[in-house]
């Protein structure tokens, strides 16, 4: 006991005589609620930053930190080793106050701490009894701290209460009174970062919390622009975003660096259709992610799209006679800035009424049906044909349109999942995820089809650049495969890639089989204009399989052309694969 008396106060002494170090802080990097947590997180950081410290804290954290430092160099340390990504973007500067033992280096002296030295191993003085803290470096106690915060100005005060907000401690209003909702959040606050939660954040507290607020708006530069060109006003990120052309409905303001952030104001004549057209045609770009709430509401809309590599939001409403929005995309992850981002857009969007971007194409700019004024539109890995075969809207397709996709639609709107394949006949089985009442379905030809006569293939054969099935005539040149097979057909006829998996007509108008992808046998090549089809006995067989009664054909007498056309485009369906 004399021992420990006698260390204690070789230590007091040892602070008192120290002036130097007395003001000396510490950039504080993280805190650990275990000890085992702490040494294995101070272990990473020693092996690439020097000067790194471990202590126990007299809230019960263990706090890794770098220092001491004279004040003005860990400011410079921070800034430096946050903008290399060394160090969380969370971390500041701690005067040190609620350091107590230092458990990293092993077998260091405690700096400044006044806590006993123990005998015993670092591992057991979590119950070691320490002596009371000594007044924070400042000089600041609780009932100061209340003292200079009742000097902050109001503003002051909101953007205390703003700061916490951001950083996920208050969620009551930004009202400059500090209630028992903002000590709430001040001693959360505390508590996540390794302070006593008195809920009265000291002057150091109070300046680093709106330090790391105030940081924060920077890397962001929101500032208020008038568009006058394309007639909106609009704070935006001008650290992230810059302008870089106008391609009409669009003004472009391009990531600065590699902030990865693009902004588009949207800017064009038109009433509610125009901004429904918009709506819909915004949610096929390669900018808004599938997945996201879409809501479409009188004279205004939005739209969010996500995924693993950005999200977007997107508003736009009309008024008198013009279409007015902006459409913002930020790399994935990174919630609380995207937020105040879209927020403070939002909340300051104005559409001016005198200006709007003409309904003009920029000169020598190259047109395409991809792409919206220079925006890529969002394309299928593969488009490929089907048909109905019951009244549910279950469709049938090649296999190959379906394999290996992540996602499959028909006509491009509806979800599909595939729920049966027959890899020998070729045959896939979708099945619409929501409720269809198709015009039409198949119904096949119960005969064997006379060889040489003429048949027809429905297909999607130019992979959705039109918005209807096309037919194609050619001849039955045999009821069985090169090899045999008795489940083929064998047509005459030039097909596309997109025809795969169209229905092969009779010309009474009777489904006779299902178009295959091209052959290919190994070390061959096939004429052009042969092609293969799974006829229609081995198709009813495999719909009764999985659950399908297959309607058959009583058609005895040849249809006109154009009313082959008809049925065929009633009963074809684009089969579309994404990834």
């Amino acid at each position: 006991m004399k021992m420990r008396l006698i260390t204690m106060v070789l230590a007091v002494v040892w602070a008192c005589a120290s002036p130097a170090l007395a003001q000396s802080v510490w950039v504080q990097i993280e805190a650990k609620r275990s000890l085992g947590e702490a040494q294995d997180r101070v272990r990473d950081y020693a092996g690439s930053l020097n000067g790194v410290n471990g202590f126990a804290m007299r809230s019960g954290w263990y706090a890794i930190a770098l220092g001491p430092f004279a004040p003005d160099d860990a400011e410079l340390q921070l800034l430096r080793l946050r903008a290399e990504g060394r160090i969380p973007r969370d971390s500041f500067i701690a005067d040190g106050s609620d350091f107590r033992q230092r458990f990293w280096p092993v077998g260091a002296a405690v700096l400044n701490a006044p806590a006993v030295v123990p005998d015993s191993p670092v591992e057991e003085t979590a119950t070691a009894p320490i002596l009371p803290s000594p007044q924070p470096l400042s000089g600041e106690t609780v009932a100061e701290a209340r003292d200079s915060e009742r000097r902050l100005s109001g503003a002051e005060r909101e953007e205390l209460q703003v700061a916490l907000k951001w950083e996920g401690f208050y969620e009551g209003a930004i009202d400059g009174a500090i209630g028992p909702g903002t000590r709430t959040s001040m001693a959360a606050w505390q508590s996540a970062n390794g302070h006593e939660p008195t809920g009265v954040l000291t002057s150091a507290q109070r300046r680093e919390v709106v330090a790391v607020y105030r940081e924060m708006l920077a890397s962001i530069g929101l500032t208020r622009q008038i568009d006058a060109k394309a007639g909106i006003e609009i704070d935006l990120p001008t650290a992230m975003v810059g302008f870089d052309r106008y391609d009409p409905p669009f003004a472009y303001y391009e990531p600065k660096g590699d902030s990865g952030v693009k902004v588009l104001l949207i800017s064009q004549t038109g009433d509610k259709t125009t901004l429904a057209g918009l709506f819909d045609i915004l949610q096929t770009l390669e900018t808004v992610p599938l997945n996201g709430a879409r809501e479409l509401a009188g004279s205004s809309f939005t739209l969010t799209g996500e995924n693993a590599e950005i999200y977007s939001y997107t508003y736009a409403e009309t008024v008198a006679g013009q279409v007015k929005g902006f459409m913002v995309v930020l790399p994935a992850g990174d919630e609380r800035r995207r937020g105040l981002v879209i927020d403070a857009m939002r909340a300051s969007f104005s559409a001016l009424p005198d200006a709007v971007l003409p309904d003009l194409i920029a000169g020598g700019t190259a047109q395409s049906r991809d792409l919206l004024a220079g925006l890529e539109i969002r394309q299928a890995d593969r488009v490929r044909s089907g048909f109905y075969v019951d009244a549910a809207g279950a469709v049938l397709t090649a296999i190959e349109s379906v394999d290996q996709c992540g996602r499959v639609t028909l006509d491009d709107e509806v979800e599909a999942e595939v729920v049966a394949r027959d890899a020998g006949l070729g045959l896939a089985l979708l099945r619409p995820r929501t409720a269809l009442a198709p015009i039409s379905f198949a119904r096949f030809q119960p005969r064997q089809p006379r060889l040489s006569s003429e048949v027809a293939v429905s297909g999607f054969s130019y992979e959705g650049q039109l918005g209807a099935p096309t037919l194609t005539y050619g001849t039955l040149e045999d009821v069985k495969g090169l090899n045999g097979e008795a489940s083929v057909t064998r047509l005459a006829m030039v097909t596309t890639t997109g025809d795969a998996g169209g229905p092969v007509f009779d010309m009474t108008g009777s489904v006779m089989g299902m178009l295959l992808p091209p052959a290919r046998p190994a070390g061959r090549v096939l004429p052009e204009e042969v092609n293969f089809a799974t006829d229609a006995m081995s198709i009813i067989g495999f719909l009764s399989d999985n659950g399908i009664v297959a309607a058959a054909s009583d058609a005895a007498s040849d249809i006109a052309p154009e009313d082959l056309t008809t049925a065929a485009a009633d009963l074809t369906v684009q089969v579309s694969c994404w990834n």
